[in-house]
C-alpha cells in the first residue's frame, strides 16, 4: 500500500500536555512519578486514560486481568487490530516517561487521526498492560505475560506485595478487573514507543531507535545463611556473615558480566539484609541478580556459574546458599516487517535514526510470541530511567510519536 504522507505529524504540544497531566497523578517526592501498579494512584491514572479515549471516540475493554484496550473502529469489520501501547504503573521512584509516553503516544495517534478525518482498514486499539514495572509483584511483564499464555492467570493473582497482599484481590479493590478472558484478543500487530533508557541515541545525537532485538533476562533470588551475632564480641575467625558471603558472591556477578563483554550485563538491584542492625553480623541476606545478554546461550552460562561459583564461595565460608529463578524472558528478534516499517518512517520523516537492540524488557517482548511486534525508542537524558530525575525533550516525544504514527498507518492500511 502507498505510504502515509510525509508531512503528516501529530501534535507534539497535546501529546507534551497529557504527559505532564498524567504526571500529576501519583507524584514523586523529586519530581518524577509513584503510581505503583493496583495502587489507588494507579486506579486514578487509569480513569484519566479512559476519559481521554472516551473524548477521542474509542470504546474501552478490560481484560481480566486488568489490561486496557481502547479501540477506533476500522472500516473492514473482520480485520484484526493494530494495537498500540505499553504501561501507565511506574516504579516507586519512577520517572514521568518510562511506559506512559508509550501509551498516550498511542493515544495521540488516534487524535490526529480523528483530526485530519483518516480511516484505516484495521482498528486501532491503544493498549496499557497492568503491572508492567514489576515492583510490587514480581515478576516484571506480569498481564503482558498471561495475555501472551506465559504465565496462567491463577498463579499472576496469587502473587504478593511485600505486605502480603494478593495481586487478584488488590485488582478486585482497585475495580479494574474486566469480564474479558486474558488473552482471547487476536491481534493484526503490536507496535509499542518506549523511551530508550539507555544512553546511546542521547550520545551519538539519534532521535529514533529503531529496536531489532531485545536482551533476554534473568532474574534469579539468593538465599545465603549464615549465623547473626554480635559485631564487637564476635571474633573474626567465627563469624559466619552472610553479608560478606553476599559481597564476594556479587563480586562474582560483576565478573561473569564482565566476561561476556560487551553485550551482557549483571548486577544486585534488590538486596534485604536481616536483622539489618548496625551492630548485629548478618544471618541471612536475600538477593536478586539480574543478568541480560541478546544472547540465550550466554545468559545460560551466567545462571550456571551463578549457581557454581556461588555454592563454591558458600561452603568455603561455612553458609547455605540457594537459587531461586523468579522472572525472566529469552531473547526477543523483533518483526522485520514491521522493523523496516519503522525505519522507512524514520527516513521518510527526516529523522536521524540506528538499530537498537533494548536492554529491558518491555510488554512488546511477551506480545512478540503471539503477533508480530516491533518498537520504537526515543532518547532520555544521560540514558537515566527508573529514576525520579527521567527526563526527555518534547522534540524527542514527537519525532517517536510521528514514527509510531506512520508505521502504525502503514500496517492499519490507509482507507482513500
Amino acid at each position: 500500500m502507498t505510504a502515509p504522507a510525509q508531512n503528516m505529524r501529530i501534535d507534539g504540544d497535546r501529546l507534551w500536555d497529557s504527559l505532564m497531566d498524567m504526571a500529576k497523578i501519583g507524584p514523586g517526592i523529586a519530581g518524577g512519578n509513584n503510581r505503583q501498579t493496583l495502587t489507588d494512584e494507579d486506579a486514578e491514572g487509569r480513569a484519566l486514560f479512559q476519559s481521554w479515549c472516551e473524548a477521542a471516540g474509542c470504546s474501552m475493554g478490560l481484560d481480566q486481568m486488568g489490561n486496557m484496550f481502547a479501540m477506533r473502529p476500522g472500516i473492514d469489520p473482520d480485520a484484526l487490530p493494530v494495537y498500540i501501547g505499553s504501561h501507565l504503573d511506574t516504579q516507586p521512584t519512577g520517572g514521568k516517561y518510562d511506559g506512559v509516553l508509550g501509551v498516550l503516544a498511542g493515544l495521540e495517534v488516534v487524535r490526529t487521526l480523528n483530526d485530519l478525518n483518516i480511516q484505516t482498514k484495521h482498528p486501532i486499539v491503544v493498549t496499557n498492560f497492568t503491572n508492567e514495572e514489576g515492583t510490587r509483584y514480581a515478576p516484571a511483564m506480569l498481564s503482558s505475560g498471561v495475555f501472551a499464555g506465559i504465565h496462567t492467570q491463577d498463579w499472576a493473582y496469587d502473587r504478593v506485595d511485600a505486605d502480603g497482599k494478593r495481586f487478584g484481590d488488590e485488582l478486585q479493590r482497585i475495580g479494574w478487573k474486566g469480564e474479558e478472558v486474558t488473552g482471547a484478543r487476536q491481534m493484526h500487530a503490536f507496535l509499542e514507543l518506549h523511551i530508550e533508557q539507555g544512553p546511546i541515541l542521547e550520545a551519538e545525537d539519534k532521535l529514533v531507535g529503531v529496536v531489532t532485538h531485545g536482551q533476554g533476562l534473568s532474574w534469579t533470588q539468593v538465599t545465603i545463611e549464615g549465623k547473626d551475632s554480635h559485631t564487637g564480641s564476635t571474633p573474626m575467625p567465627m563469624r559466619r556473615d552472610a553479608g560478606l558471603g553476599m559481597a564476594r558472591v556479587l563480586e562474582k556477578v560483576n565478573e561473569i558480566a564482565l566476561s561476556h563483554a560487551p553485550d551482557a550485563v549483571g548486577a544486585a538491584g534488590h538486596i534485604d539484609v536481616y536483622p539489618n542492625s548496625r551492630n548485629v553480623i548478618p544471618g541471612k541476606v536475600v538477593f536478586t541478580v539480574d543478568f541480560r545478554s541478546p544472547e540465550l546461550a550466554v545468559i545460560e552460562d551466567m545462571e550456571m556459574r551463578l549457581r557454581a561459583e556461588g555454592t563454591e564461595i558458600a561452603d568455603a565460608m561455612g553458609l547455605t546458599i540457594s537459587f531461586e529463578k523468579v522472572g525472566g524472558f529469552d531473547p526477543v528478534a523483533f518483526d522485520v516487517t514491521l522493523v523496516g516499517r519503522v525505519r522507512d518512517a524514520a527516513e521518510r520523516l527526516g529523522y536521524s535514526h540506528r538499530n537498537l537492540i533494548s536492554g529491558a524488557g518491555h510488554d512488546a517482548c511477551w506480545i512478540n510470541q503471539v503477533a508480530p511486534t516491533a518498537m520504537i525508542m526515543c532518547p532520555c537524558v544521560d540514558g537515566l530511567s527508573h529514576n525520579e530525575a527521567e527526563e526527555i525533550s518534547k522534540d524527542w516525544a514527537s519525532a517517536g510519536a510521528d514514527v509510531l504514527l506512520h508505521a502504525a498507518l502503514e500496517t492499519a492500511e490507509v482507507v482513500a
